[in-house]
């Protein structure tokens, strides 16, 4: 079952929602969420759809393991792929080396290593263009075209799901991209109704955080061994033991 692209056909059927907060580089949780997933479409049913929130990767140990478990979508259920700021500093740096410093500073220099391209000697001034040369050709072209394919927020029924969140005051279908993978203050204090409830990440907290607005599920997987699955449901959410 492959990995639905931004474009596609949502299933109609989904009356269940598996969401996946911030991975990066965290294998290991992953394949627990993967597992626990699972077990719940056994007790519930396949009628159902599976969402990851991005930031696949950085800071972990094994992004391009995780890369390369997604883009064959291990979960029992279709699958929407969506896209965090750290996969867009990848694709920026590939197209413009130069970003290579800002990248490596939140933490691009753990997916180069996971990917055999040497840091050191790299990732230094000139060095970027050598550095960005060398990951391409490192990145399997399923890697790439898994990358370059991940959407920006999906609407089901009465959530809207996306990385970072949205500009209170602009509706759902205009907000921009940069503001879906970086936006934080203006989002998180606000109590605005947003016309629905947003699912994301991208904000470490220590617990799932749910207001009548907004759902934060990034419990900062990468230092805190905790990664998060909340399953929405129309009679409401709950979460999954991984």
């Amino acid at each position: 079952m492959a990995v639905i692209p931004e474009d596609a056909k949502i299933p109609t059927n989904a009356t269940r929602l598996y969401v996946i907060g911030d991975i990066h580089g965290r294998l290991d949780l992953l394949e627990r969420a993967i597992a626990a997933i699972r077990r719940d479409v056994d007790l519930y049913g396949a009628d159902a759809l599976t969402v990851t929130l991005g930031d696949y990767i950085d800071r972990g140990p094994a992004s391009r393991g995780v890369i390369e478990c997604l883009a064959q979508n291990p979960f029992p259920t279709p699958y929407v792929a969506l896209k965090g700021n750290h996969e867009g500093m990848l694709l920026d740096f590939l197209d413009d080396p130069t970003l290579g410093m800002h990248w490596r500073m939140q933490g691009g220099e753990q997916t180069l290593q996971s990917y055999g391209v040497a840091v050191r000697p790299l990732m230094v001034g000139k060095a970027n263009a050598e550095a960005a040369k060398r990951l391409r050709a490192a990145l399997p072209a399923s890697h790439l075209v898994f990358l370059r394919s991940l959407g920006t927020s999906l609407q089901h029924g009465r959530f809207f799901l996306c990385h970072a969140g949205v500009r209170p005051g602009v509706p759902l279908d205009a907000q921009s991209e940069h503001d879906l993978l970086w936006i934080r203050g203006e989002f998180l204090q606000s109590e605005a109704d947003f016309g629905k409830i947003v699912v994301h990440g991208h904000t470490p907290v220590a617990e799932p955080e749910v207001l009548p607005n907004r759902i934060n599920i990034d419990t900062g997987a990468f230092a805190s061994g905790r990664l998060t699955c909340i399953v929405l449901e129309s009679a409401g959410y709950r979460f999954l033991d991984l």
